[in-house]
């Protein structure tokens, strides 16, 4: 059949928040990130900003027996505890690695690094090499074939400054800077920012160059809460910034279960 054409939410269940985008005519028209729920999903009102998602939420909640959602909800999550809040509404499409058609994905990889990774295939062609740049950096890359090469997960940006500020006496807790430090610091914290971006960006580098030389010309893309400020340190013309990886693969694979033959 036809590909349906109607408004839908997405839902990005991340590590540290919910990350929403409102689809109208299959064209993204606008997104919010909002914190994990804590109690109620009624809770979640006042942390959405004036938006037509925000009013497509608020509909869910007029009903308490039988609640459904207003159009189509489509999840994808790595936090089982966040996505059970809505598992009961009868609009929900939950995806899974299985749903995702790159080849060699293997069982615990977590289904935003497949999503991303299927985003920039879609977007940017492959092989495609998405940096993530969350919670945890994560590195993910495929093949001509759209086949699994591998990737690596190490602590994100904020990740490592919080780190560093939590378990030690000494030193304070920091927010990344968005400008470069001198490598060679004479205070604390411009030593901490140095130690912490410098290492970074020579890591990613160093995974760039490595994944250039398996495979040749390949889409590289920056995605993920701290993608912007990685994007500017790094000052590199290879490299594509776009935050909504993610989303693309939602599209894509609803698109695919749309034209889907009724079975």
């Amino acid at each position: 059949m036809n590909l349906i054409v109607s408004e839908w939410l997405a839902l990005n269940i991340g590590n540290s928040r919910l990350h929403w985008a409102l689809f109208k005519n299959n064209q993204l028209q606008e997104k919010c990130d909002t914190p994990h729920i804590a109690g109620k999903i009624e809770d979640l009102s006042i942390h959405f900003p004036p938006s037509r998602i925000a009013n497509l939420i608020s509909l869910t909640n007029q009903s308490s027996s039988t609640d459904t959602i207003d159009c189509e909800l489509w999840i994808a999550s790595v936090v089982p505890k966040q996505f059970d809040y809505w598992c009961h509404y009868f609009k929900l499409n939950s995806i899974q690695l299985m749903d995702i058609p790159i080849q060699q994905l293997y069982s615990t990889l977590g289904v935003d690094r497949a999503l991303a990774l299927w985003g920039a295939i879609q977007t940017y062609g492959s092989p495609a090499l998405v940096i993530d740049c969350g919670t945890a950096m994560t590195f993910t890359g495929a093949n001509a074939k759209n086949q699994l090469i591998g990737g690596a997960i190490a602590p994100g940006v904020r990740l490592q400054f919080q780190a560093l500020g939590n378990h030690t006496a000494a030193l304070p807790a920091l927010e990344p800077n968005q400008t470069l430090p001198n490598r060679w610091a004479k205070d604390t914290i411009n030593a901490i920012e140095s130690g912490i971006l410098h290492i970074l960006l020579a890591g990613i580098r160093d995974f760039i160059q490595d994944w250039q030389q398996q495979v040749g010309k390949s889409a590289i893309v920056l995605t993920g809460g701290d993608a912007s400020l990685i994007y500017e340190l790094l000052e590199s013309d290879q490299i594509y910034l776009d935050l909504d990886l993610v989303f693309w693969g939602m599209r894509s694979i609803r698109a695919n279960a749309q034209t889907l033959p009724n079975m």
